[in-house]
């Protein structure tokens, strides 16, 4: 009798996990990118069961796509199977409209009742970045009823380009890997995807015209093992898509609400090109598809008529396939070397009358011609033209845009131009450089450091910028250069969590925007990585330290922190840290040499190590005054980065270093009191292909009162030859033991590059980290 009883229940409740009884598992909006206003109400929360039903207009196929969208996440994050249905429903419903009153087309409302869930948007984009809210809030849910908390919630992006690209030249992923990364995308509420598909090292898309550019052009022999080592693997390597495979990709990305915006680089990154059509080079070869990495001299050949043909040939298929309202023409890194010999381009030169000026060369205005060229064939085509920032170098049309990528200066010169521009600086948005300090235990990358944290405090809108100006800054977009990316999953690992900051750049308020309260909503959506397979890098959830030169007490502090507050025990003898260690508690204050280690542990899960080495010498944590100014790009933590006992690593953007450019490093140290000396120490970072060369001398000062220095000793370097090698050296300069109170060291930069070097003739710069003094 009581088992027919506990039956007729179940039944009346359509199920055991339809109860209103039942366990329910919480909903929380909380989500990845925060919304632009939430607000809580008392109407009591909304309970998704297996009788929930998603409701959309009827005769609608865009917004019936939508309902199956968010069909298809609650079955894979719930495991319940709702019924989608255009037949009106007015109790446990969640119901989809558009008609939303919002100038912003991509805004939602979305409306949380005790029997319904309303989501309504300016367009059917709208609708579809209130599914994603509604997804991203109960990531964590299991297979249990889902309770969502009465809500009011109105948003929309901050910016309508909202872009990633991806370069698949150098390495090349298949039609179903670029799907998953759509669908990447669309979790992070981007709406551009930038397509990189040709490049010296291969071309990506099929031409119909011009089928050598993939019988021929995407195919390279081998490729170079690590960074241009001289070595080279012996595989052949190539793949393309053919315009039936990008079109396919089309539809899947526009049923995502994203547009895909495709890259066709020109006039250099074309040895791929040149390779099957050699003629439109200015040597006529032979070339080859480029086997290694970098930017290759051989470009089209401006002054050559058939150059204009090709652009034509190449374009007008590429917008046949691709709708968007723009198409990249690249316009970067492309040598002059070859035109200012090449009689015909020479003779383009002089057939236009192009003079160069103080600012541009003749070979830069006739890039500029080349650019002009090809924006006026897109623009005949009813399209735009988007290029990096280079096309503003010999004059630029008012109808272009450009991508800001080599720091904020060209995104600001356009817009004060009145031109379009996106931000995509490399400083914080280049995703194929590093994400952590410790480089050793990571996968080979090309170089830099973006942290989460980077990425997350860019913001895009300088202040020197007008209103009206700042209107012409239309997004943000990430770069992801594959040189050193052969896999999908590598390709997941360095864009993941990178895309979450990126997204709330791209889509939240600045004023909305908080680092540790994004660190705080992360795990939330990490549960969707974990759900989708995605490889993504788990760095934020270790211990993160930040080290502060204490110079009135002479000490390093050190403050640690982990996501959720969750424990952090630490050592000071480099011993393994386990939950039996000290239990960190409050700010550590290091007197002397030290290897710090610390863990955190998060869900009975113990995170890396943490290890940092901390070494004290008579200058470190001292006063320290610089009478030269540090280069303000490479300033970090500033002067005091020269005495914090802290060592750099083999890569000059993390921070641990600092750059001295066009004048001598100059550091007076107070060691406060006199005290006996015999030898100083600077520390260099080289990188020889970048500029960056060794110190020419090194001179050390000393002195009681600080205003009358005696000269100890100067130390002469040789310039820098072809044959150094690139890395981290310490000069020692010894002296006879002396007392003093304050020493000056001078490290003297190159100031004039070699002429070997492709920098000849400009000013090098210097990177320091550390100061030493015994």
């Amino acid at each position: 009798m009581k088992n027919l009883y506990f039956l007729g229940l179940l039944l009346l409740c359509g199920g055991l996990f339809s109860c209103s009884s039942a366990i329910k598992d919480q909903a929380n909006f909380d989500v990845i990118p925060l919304p632009q206003e939430i607000q809580t109400t008392a109407v009591g929360d909304f309970v998704l069961n297996n009788n929930t039903v998603i409701v959309y207009p009827a005769g609608d196929d865009t917004m019936k796509r939508n309902a199956e969208f968010l069909a298809g996440y609650i079955k894979e994050q719930t495991g319940k199977e709702l019924e989608v249905t255009d037949k009106s429903v007015d109790r446990n419903a969640i119901i989809l409209s558009t008609g939303l009153d919002n100038k912003n087309k991509e805004a939602y409302h979305l409306e949380v009742e005790k029997h319904l869930i309303r989501v309504q948007g300016a367009s059917a984009a709208g609708v579809f970045y209130g599914i994603q809210t509604l997804r991203k809030s109960m990531a964590e849910a299991g297979h249990a009823d889902v309770a969502f908390p009465a809500v009011e919630i109105n948003d929309y992006p901050r910016f309508s380009y909202r872009g990633v690209h991806l370069d698949v030249s150098r390495h090349f992923f298949p039609a179903d890997s670029i799907k998953r990364f759509i669908d990447m995308l669309a979790l992070h509420n981007i709406n551009r995807f930038h397509w990189h598909l040709t490049d010296d090292q291969g071309w990506r898309i099929e031409i119909k015209k011009r089928p050598e550019l993939t019988t021929i052009g995407s195919k390279r022999a081998e490729t170079v093992a690590g960074r241009n080592s001289g070595e080279y693997d012996h595989v052949p390597y190539g793949g393309f898509y053919t315009q039936d495979e990008a079109r396919e990709i089309v539809k899947y990305a526009q049923d995502h609400f994203i547009t895909i915006i495709p890259e066709i680089d020109l006039p250099g990154h074309m040895q791929a090109a040149l390779a099957a059509y050699p003629y439109l080079g200015c040597t006529g070869g032979p070339y080859e598809v480029w086997k290694q990495w970098g930017v290759s001299d051989d470009v089209l050949c401006a002054g050559n008529d058939e150059t204009l043909k090709f652009i034509e040939d190449v374009l007008g298929e590429i917008v046949e396939i691709f709708p968007s309202e723009y198409i990249h023409v690249g316009g970067d890194e492309c040598p002059k070397v070859r035109w200012q010999k090449c009689p015909k381009c020479q003779a383009r030169i002089k057939a236009l009358g192009i003079k160069a000026d103080d600012k541009h060369t003749a070979e830069q205005k006739l890039q500029a011609y080349i650019i002009d060229y090809a924006e006026k064939f897109l623009k005949g085509k009813g399209r735009k033209m988007i290029g990096w920032e280079e096309i503003l170098e010999g004059g630029l049309s008012p109808t272009a845009t450009v991508m800001s990528w080599r720091g904020k200066e060209g995104g600001i010169e356009a817009a004060k131009m009145g031109n379009d521009a996106i931000m995509t600086p490399a400083s914080h948005l280049y995703f194929d450089y590093y994400q952590t300090m410790d480089t050793e235990k990571e996968p080979l990358a090309i170089g830099g450091y973006v942290s989460v944290e980077r990425v997350y405090s860019y913001e895009p809108i300088d202040p020197s910028l007008t209103a009206d100006e700042a209107t012409h800054i239309i997004g943000v977009q990430a770069n992801l250069w594959t040189e050193y990316v052969p896999t999908f999953s590598q390709l997941e690992y360095m864009e993941l969590p990178r895309l979450a900051a990126l997204s709330e750049v791209q889509w939240t308020m600045p004023d909305k925007k908080n680092y540790d309260n994004f660190l705080q909503r992360l795990p939330q959506l990490i549960s969707i990585y974990d759900r989708e397979g995605y490889n993504y890098a788990k760095h934020v959830f270790n211990v993160k330290a930040e080290y502060i030169t204490d110079y009135v007490n002479n000490s390093i502090k050190v403050v640690l922190s982990a996501i959720g507050n969750s424990p952090i025990y630490y050592t000071l003898d480099g011993s393994e840290p386990t939950e039996k260690s000290q239990l960190y508690g409050d700010t550590l204050s290091l007197k002397e040499s030290c290897v710090l280690k610390a863990i955190t542990i998060r869900n009975n899960k113990k995170s890396d190590v943490l290890t940092e080495k901390i070494d004290f010498n008579k200058a470190t944590a001292k006063p320290l005054t610089l009478l030269q100014p540090i280069n303000e790009k490479y300033k970090f933590n500033g002067e005091y980065t020269l005495v914090d006992g802290l060592s750099g690593t083999p890569n000059y953007r993390t921070g641990r270093w600092i750059a001295f450019y066009k004048n001598d490093m100059e550091a007076v140290v107070d060691l406060k009191q006199e005290t006996s000396i015999h030898k100083a120490w600077v520390r260099t970072y080289v990188e020889i292909g970048e500029e960056i060369l060794d110190v020419r001398s090194i001179s050390v000062l000393a002195s009681d009162d600080g205003k009358i220095y005696k000269e100890l000793k100067t130390v002469d370097f040789p310039p820098v030859t072809s044959k150094d090698k690139n890395g981290i050296y310490t000069h020692e300069v010894e002296f006879n033991s002396i007392n003093a109170r304050y020493v000056k060291v001078i490290a003297k930069p190159e100031y004039k590059i070699p002429a070997w070097h492709w920098g000849s003739g400009r000013p090098a710069f210097i990177f320091v980290d550390e100061i030493g003094i015994e």
